[in-house]
């Protein structure tokens, strides 16, 4: 008996071990485009918030005299504004507010102006908007700081042609493309300019005259632009963003892409180094093809590459800044070759941008011609025939010293040369007018180049040929987006 139980348990042993096992398949660990298929189904919520520091580009709609503090002010935005890839505030968009404070002028000032028979010169306003309505009628209360030192009429100055090479097919592909997308800006920009009243010939030549006076109002022209930073943050609610129109973000931009940017420093010639730092925020979404590459928000990197300082004889200063990094928000910074495209800056400015986006002072050519015309006017005014006339007449041509009187010291001088009738009067009037012009045009120390902070640009953009491939791998695409999704939440 003990035998056979010995014998059913070898049995039974054997069976055990001769048992086909059943193994569990092992889970295979997610591949990056699995790991990122959550994503794609679930939306992310983005804040629509324009944050505080943001700068509304805006212009009067009307002229404005100066008069008084709490004196109403009514204005435009220029610039769309956008979050992230939504408009949220468009252009066209009305902004009202009032003047705060009206400054007194140095004393320097003050002399300098009285120089030229101008007694009463240009004061310092500083205006605050509190109030933006949207074109669909919702009004939303702001508080902003404006800046002094934005105003003036905007225009938007392209950079010159760029020489084409016609053995480089790839080159004038580009070229062509940039081009026209900067004929588009420059359309836009009319657009937005036009919906503006442009005074006709005959204000403008009355509004001269009066400037001209020795005591003068002080107006603010209508298209005169400002800078409004939002001292809070806007709130428009939140999106909905599927994941799928982020998945593109962290790629490389196409070479001849344009972005519009703001600075974010100011830059001067004058105060300037070579090789600072300079830093531009992307204000509009780059959408190529459908897919978003560059959302709002988006920096750039870059520095001054060249600059010159104005120095006398009237030579102007010169200033060439280039952008090489670029990053998203949250993203991957990569590498890029960038250069202006196109600056918005006041009419008096007198810039000018060459083919690889370098900024010069360029001086009108009427100053020869108004200089030569004042050195006439002296010059004929001391010669023998004025004593002829002094003889003969008792007294010089009116005409001409009444043209002395006003290039020597403006109205006032042609209303003193005129009443007096005297050679000697008109003459030195004309010498003091043909000296100051020669001073101020030919010896003086010319003008530098400054870009103020939040001037808005035009920025071209092509591939480092180094790293011309797109920059994130599907792995690294999908941390992005996880990034990002923790950030807007």
């Amino acid at each position: 008996m003990q035998r056979m139980l010995w014998i059913l348990f070898l049995l039974l042993l054997w069976n055990c071990s001769a048992w086909p096992q059943t193994l569990k398949q092992r889970p295979m660990s997610p591949s990056p485009a699995s790991s990122a298929s959550p994503l794609n189904t679930v939306p992310i919520a983005i804040d629509l918030t324009v944050p505080a520091g943001a700068a509304l580009k805006v212009a009067l709609t009307e002229d404005v005299r100066i008069q008084k503090r709490g004196q109403p002010i009514h204005a435009r935005v220029l610039e769309p504004i956008y979050v992230f890839d939504k408009q949220v505030i468009p252009a066209g968009s009305e902004v009202t507010g009032k003047i705060m404070d009206i400054a007194s002028v140095p004393k320097e000032k003050r002399a300098l102006a009285a120089m030229n028979a101008d007694f009463s010169p240009v004061r310092a306003v500083r205006i605050e908007f509190d109030e933006l309505l949207l074109p669909s009628g919702q009004h939303m209360a702001i508080k902003t700081n404006v800046f002094p030192g934005s105003a003036g009429v905007l225009q938007f100055i392209p950079a010159d042609e760029k020489k084409k090479n016609a053995t480089e097919e790839e080159k004038e592909i580009v070229s062509r493309k940039i081009d026209e997308l900067r004929q588009q800006v420059k359309s836009g920009w009319r657009t937005a300019t036009d919906q503006l009243h442009s005074p006709n010939k005959f204000h403008r030549i009355e509004r001269y005259a009066v400037g001209r006076l020795p005591y003068h109002p002080q107006y603010l022209d209508i298209g005169t632009t400002f800078d409004a930073e939002l001292l809070k943050p806007l709130d428009f609610g939140s999106e909905a963003v599927n994941p799928s129109t982020v998945s593109f973000i962290g790629l490389q931009p196409p070479s001849g892409s344009l972005v519009h940017a703001v600075l974010l420093t100011s830059l001067s010639s004058a105060t300037n180094k070579r090789g600072d730092p300079v830093a531009a925020e992307i204000t509009r979404p780059l959408v190529v093809g459908g897919r978003l590459l560059l959302p709002e928000g988006s920096r750039l990197k870059g520095s001054i590459l060249e600059v010159h300082r104005a120095r006398r004889l009237n030579r102007n200063g010169q200033l060439r800044i280039v952008f090489h990094k670029i990053t998203p928000p949250d993203g991957m910074e990569q590498s890029v070759e960038a250069s202006l495209e196109g600056v918005a800056v006041s009419k008096g400015d007198h810039l000018k941008l060459d083919s690889e986006g370098g900024a010069q002072v360029t001086t009108p050519k009427t100053r020869y011609l108004t200089t030569g015309i004042a050195i006439v006017l002296a010059t004929s005014s001391a010669s023998p025939d004025h004593d002829r006339v002094d003889r003969d007449g008792g007294g010089p041509d009116a005409g001409s010293g009444t043209a002395n009187g006003l290039s020597g010291f403006g109205f006032l001088g042609g209303l003193i040369s005129y009443a007096a009738h005297s050679r000697a009067v008109s003459t030195g009037f004309g010498f003091y007018g043909a000296g100051l012009s020669t001073y101020t045009r030919f010896i003086a120390r010319g003008r530098d180049v400054v870009y103020p902070k939040d001037m808005s640009m035009i920025i071209g953009l092509s591939s480092n040929r180094r790293g011309a491939k797109p920059i994130a791998s599907a792995q690294t695409a999908t941390q992005a987006k996880l990034q990002l999704q923790n950030a807007v939440r």
